[in-house]
């Protein structure tokens, strides 16, 4: 018999650990190839890792809770053979389903708890590192101090440096963003009370923290899309049938997106403090409505290199594996500005907020029919167009009223 190595997976480029969240099955169980064995989550998505061989399970390296270096052996399994060689399986991410939805039993793998005095605990959502922890308890750093340092990590992670760094200065240093005191809300008899997923959780502390963030302006403007709409019904037909794919208005606005992001690099940034930092790859996100009411957004790489019939493809096979939960975590990182169609639930508009650290995001409404006056060289007249607000939301710190007009 030989035992074989179970490793915390690579689950993109940028994911160096994870939070072993449940373990579904225990030491002892019989484990057939590709059976589930456990469920992680990193600080953007959740997993489950299938096993890729046959046999049994005889030890779990690691409990629930735990956060595991990428590439740590975390169980062992006892598969035939002769010999007691260790192998470790490379464990590819793209055989990692990615669950959106998290339990609710799940809710402790994000918090920490770091002991201010004898009694006093506090909790977190955000994500902490476990040397970060233990220096924050180390020093009696309160979760609300904590919360306070502006992180220079991936992701705005508090690192090692960070922390050191406000300890440094504490006592002289002034938190980048106050804490909003949020009202106390008591539910009465017969409320329906319901817990947040772990998704839903990263969503609003995202969707705060951005409103705190960026001073938000909106703008607004009508287009006559008519030429546009007549064209797709012209060619779908034909197109589906010649690509093996639909063609919605989504990929034509992206590419209309991407297009105007060359032309005005000003709404293709972000802020560093007071560095504005012009992004040369232009990834653009499309916002994708999952089944169970979340959000997440998929990002398409270098969409102003790419074909109308490779977005096409692209946006179709994003949104499909969106819906069935098999996006990778490299799949929604690294946007440098985001899209989202409100036209998709028959909305005329709407105020999108930024996706951080981006400055800009554009709403597609619907497409509707409405009498409106042509100018033509015998005169103005009424008639009957295809029309469509656009809404763009933006950082005005760093972008005026002019160039998101001018966008």
């Amino acid at each position: 018999m030989a035992n074989f190595e179970i490793v915390m997976p690579k689950l993109g480029e940028s994911i160096i650990e994870a939070t072993i969240t449940k373990w579904l099955k225990s030491e002892g169980d019989q484990i057939e190839e590709d059976d589930a064995i456990l469920e992680i989550a990193t600080d953007k998505v959740d997993s489950e890792i299938p096993s890729p061989v046959e046999g049994k399970l005889i030890k779990l390296l690691f409990q629930e809770g735990d956060v595991v270096e990428v590439g740590k052996v975390i169980a062992l399994i006892e598969i035939e053979g002769e010999g007691s060689a260790v192998e470790t399986p490379e464990i590819k991410s793209e055989k990692v389903e990615v669950k959106i939805e998290t339990k609710s039993e799940t809710k402790a793998k994000d918090d920490i708890k770091i002991t201010e005095d004898n009694n006093a605990v506090y909790t977190s959502d955000r994500f902490y590192s476990p040397l970060v922890k233990s220096i924050a308890k180390e020093e009696n750093i309160s979760i609300q101090d904590l919360d306070s340092i502006k992180g220079s990590g991936k992701d705005e992670r508090v690192t090692k440096t960070d922390i050191l760094n406000y300890l440094k200065n504490r006592g002289n240093a002034t938190p980048q963003i106050q804490k909003i005191e949020t009202p106390v809300v008591i539910a009465s008899g017969g409320d329906q009370i319901i817990e947040m997923d772990r998704m839903r959780k990263l969503i609003a502390d995202h969707m705060v923290m951005s409103k705190q963030v960026s001073p938000h302006v909106t703008s607004f403007i009508d287009a006559d899309v008519t030429n546009i709409v007549n064209w797709r019904n012209k060619v779908k037909d034909s197109f589906l049938k010649r690509e093996g794919e639909k063609i919605t208005f989504t990929p034509i606005f992206i590419d209309a997106a991407a297009k105007a992001l060359k032309d005005f690099p000003g709404i293709n940034a972000s802020v560093d403090g007071t560095r504005i930092i012009l992004r040369k790859n232009i990834n653009i996100g499309m916002a994708a409505a999952l089944p169970n009411g979340n959000l997440i957004v998929p990002v398409i790489r270098n969409a102003d290199e790419k074909s109308l019939i490779g977005l096409s493809k692209n946006v179709n096979d994003l949104a499909n594996r969106a819906r069935s939960n098999k996006l990778l975590p490299d799949e929604i990182q690294d946007g440098t500005f985001t899209v989202t169609n409100f036209g998709s639930f028959d909305s005329l508009t709407g105020t999108p907020i930024i996706n951080q650290p981006q400055v800009a995001i554009l709403g597609i409404g619907a497409i509707r029919k409405k009498p409106v006056v042509l100018e033509t060289e015998q005169g103005d007249v009424i008639a009957i167009r295809h029309i469509m607000i656009f809404s763009l939301a933006y950082d005005h710190r760093v972008v005026a009223g002019a160039l998101a007009g001018m966008y």
